[in-house]
């Protein structure tokens, strides 16, 4: 099974340097990952959902996803996993951003995108759409730019939505589910 994903993982990302890049996709893969480059993105937009009254515990659930999945990918899986990175194995191929001395196994960049996209998504549905585009763009910039194989970027995704799942369940066991945002509360406000 190991080879089967090794052999996959190999495929998809020598496919994708292959026949994929484009100068002007290089521009715009490199400003997606600087984007998500410590979680900046998503940071940001919790913390302007967090100053805010009616969307506060939204903004603090997302915080709270944010940093389950930075302990459990980057602090745990990252250093039991020791994978190295595509560029690692593969010294004839250069990223276009700086290489990373940290290991590849779970994607640091999608594990944020996909945590903060499903607890943004789960209470601001309107705006839900945008924000799973940008994880997926999150996601497969990683790829692009040969910082990470497909496994990895899996597995950051998941790890980030069983983050968030864990973290909402417990604010909704703690909290309550009256703190949940809902359009109607726009009226209210």
């Amino acid at each position: 099974m190991i080879e089967f994903i090794t052999n996959l993982d190999r495929a998809i990302i020598f496919f994708v340097q292959e026949f994929m890049h484009v100068p002007i996709l290089d521009k715009v893969m490199i400003a997606i990952t600087t984007l998500g480059n410590k979680g900046f993105i998503w940071i940001v937009m919790a913390l302007f959902l967090a100053a805010r009254k009616r969307t506060r515990l939204v903004g603090i659930a997302a915080l709270a996803t944010l940093l389950l999945t930075t302990i459990m990918g980057e602090g745990i899986l990252k250093h039991l996993v020791c994978r190295p990175r595509p560029y690692r194995d593969y010294p004839e191929i250069q990223p276009l951003v700086e290489k990373l001395t940290s290991y590849s196994f779970p994607s640091g960049h999608t594990g944020s995108s996909f945590t903060a996209s499903w607890v943004f998504g789960r209470y601001l549905k309107k705006q839900a759409a945008y924000f799973w585009i940008l994880a997926a763009a999150m996601g497969f910039s990683r790829l692009y730019l040969f910082m990470h194989y497909p496994s990895d970027i899996l597995a950051g995704a998941v790890l980030g939505i069983l983050c968030a799942m864990i973290i909402v369940l417990v604010l909704e066991k703690i909290v309550g589910s009256q703190w949940i945002y809902t359009p109607e509360q726009e009226t209210e406000a």
